[in-house]
């Protein structure tokens, strides 16, 4: 793929924000350190912040030109923190205030997709005076529960039994007091990266759990990543075009990672959009972009440059 060209002096100075306080924390401060290494080895001015609302008063005060959004989860991915730069006047690395928070609610995402035709799983916001056995008879099982504004499958479980389901959903409810639950798609599970207006290669997710998981993501070493993923050119043209779909409909634009499946019929199924994608030694933005010719310092770059200018994703297909 054609890679534009930076002068590193058009960056300036800038913060890598990581950390923070959600359940994401710890992948966040992996990704962190790894963009922090990536600037500062293609020369750009970066400095790394621990981000918490007392270190705020930094990006004030140090005279920073731009932000590095590394932090995941809510006050990272939910613009939160995409507001607070605003109101400072900073710009920062990929989708505006209203498209994160949008992303990030998984039960509106999925509102508006499927508002406007495209195919998610049908879906129920639970709480704890929710008629279970009316949630399994509009879903069937087996159910998907999660909370509604988390990432990484934190609080995450699937359901089999009638009987579980208030146990899965005290146990999602622990990480956001907004819980939904979702009609599981027995398949294959597929992600797909978004660089400005570039889809990137498909990978395919392979676990030998039930879903892929917090522990398949980060712990396991048997979990399966396969780029080329296997799917038929045409296949990867119609998915790429359904994710940039799935992307405009929310505004998200920058950079973005778009999570689906793909059931026993061939059908895909959107799950969910993550703004902020992790950038650890396991993530799949960087694999996909290895893929697509680009080293991780160079596509640390040009998500940096997505601060210089965030265009709305088109359809175009590297």
């Amino acid at each position: 793929m054609h890679v534009p060209e930076y002068h590193t002096s058009e960056f300036g100075k800038v913060a890598v924000l990581m950390g923070g306080q959600s359940a994401e924390r710890e992948v966040s401060l992996q990704s962190g350190q790894a963009v922090y290494a990536a600037l500062c080895n293609a020369g750009i001015d970066a400095h790394v912040i621990d981000f918490n609302k007392n270190e705020f008063k930094k990006l004030i005060s140090n005279d920073f030109d731009r932000v590095f959004i590394a932090l995941h989860g809510r006050g990272g991915e939910d613009g939160t923190i995409q507001g607070a730069l605003e109101t400072i006047g900073l710009p920062y690395t990929g989708s505006n205030v209203l498209s994160s928070a949008l992303a990030m609610d998984k039960v509106r995402s999925k509102a508006i997709w499927r508002d406007s035709g495209l195919p998610t799983p049908a879906a129920i916001e639970l709480n704890k005076t929710s008629n279970w056995e009316q949630v399994v008879e509009e879903l069937k099982l087996p159910i998907m529960v999660k909370p509604v504004r988390e990432g990484s499958s934190v609080g995450a479980s699937k359901v089999t039994q009638a009987g579980n389901l208030f146990h899965a959903w005290k146990q999602a409810n622990q990480f956001d007091d907004r819980v939904m639950a979702e009609s599981w798609v027995e398949g294959d599970e597929y992600t797909i990266p978004v660089l400005g207006e570039t889809v990137l290669p498909i990978i395919k997710l392979e676990t030998k759990r039930e879903f892929y998981d917090y522990q398949a993501k980060y712990e396991d070493d048997d979990t399966k990543y396969i780029c080329p993923c296997g799917l038929d050119e045409e296949v990867e043209r119609r998915l790429g075009a359904l994710a940039l779909q799935a992307c405009r409909l929310l505004g998200v634009s920058g950079w973005s990672r778009v999570d689906l499946m793909i059931d026993e019929a061939k059908s895909p199924w959107l799950i969910e959009v993550n703004t902020v994608p992790g950038m650890t030694s396991h993530s799949l933005v960087p694999m996909a972009a290895k893929q697509a010719g680009l080293s991780f310092e160079q596509l640390v770059v040009q998500i940096l440059a997505t601060s210089l200018v965030m265009p709305v994703a088109k359809e175009t297909q590297s």
